[in-house]
């Protein structure tokens, strides 16, 4: 199986702290976010990763060539990481993935290994692990529908219908991957360079089956504040990340 990551961010919104570094290499305890993400992945024996660059580019690729050395990786370049968003970084590796089963995630998502192991294993071909709490307006929200599907996703839904947080992993399967690449290309070609890429989900889920695994019992959280950081500091003494 495959697996993207998404890492092309400036991350605005952690200023000063990434003028000179990109987020995803960031250190939470005594690894690197990306670190703990790529350590993950080959103890799940995941090893043909494609990592989206764009912020900093320089600094991740040397970073994970020394530090990585037997894992498959290929870079792919945003060279618009400034005006563009997740949707746009996604799109471009749409020929890596070449309509094959994937795994998708966030640079800047701090979680143990047992989130990989439940969506790998799960049941569902096409899972996304979410954390089962009230939400607020940043987070990205689902609504469930019967039996652990999924049928919307977004920043924008109402908070009191939402089920919970989309921490940004992700499993797609074959038939699914196919279309939610076309899904990007019609996004794109609307106008949609700055969405992220859970806008082209959502218009697959009234005719496709979408589920979701709860990994609300797990230390997870998505870093995009400083006040993020210093809670993705004390999550990372859990038990679950020794």
């Amino acid at each position: 199986m495959k697996s993207v990551i998404l890492a092309a961010g400036v991350s605005r919104r952690l200023y000063p702290l990434t003028y000179e570094i990109p987020k995803c290499l960031i250190k939470v305890g005594d690894k690197a976010i990306l670190d703990r993400q790529l350590m993950s992945l080959q103890s799940s024996n995941i090893n043909e990763v494609i990592i989206i660059v764009g912020y900093y580019r320089e600094l991740i690729i040397d970073h994970v060539k020394s530090n990585f050395p037997d894992l498959n990786v290929k870079f792919v370049i945003n060279h618009h990481y400034f005006e563009t968003n997740t949707a746009f970084s996604l799109r471009l590796c749409s020929d890596f993935i070449n309509n094959e089963e994937f795994l998708l995630m966030n640079a800047d998502v701090l979680y143990p290994k047992e989130v990989l192991t439940r969506v790998i294993n799960s049941n569902y071909n096409t899972v996304l692990a979410v954390d089962i709490k009230p939400c607020g307006r940043e987070e990205v929200k689902v609504v469930e529908g019967e039996g652990n599907r999924v049928v919307a996703i977004g920043k924008e839904l109402i908070e009191d219908n939402s089920l919970g947080e989309f921490i940004g992993v992700a499993k797609f399967s074959k038939e699914i991957s196919s279309k939610f690449m076309n899904s990007l290309e019609r996004l794109i070609a609307s106008g949609g360079n700055s969405d992220y890429f859970e806008a082209a989900i959502h218009p697959l889920m009234s005719k496709h089956k979408i589920y979701y695994e709860d990994i609300s019992d797990l230390p997870c959280i998505e870093i995009d504040f400083v006040e993020d950081l210093e809670k993705a500091h004390e999550l990372v003494k859990s038990d679950w990340f020794n």
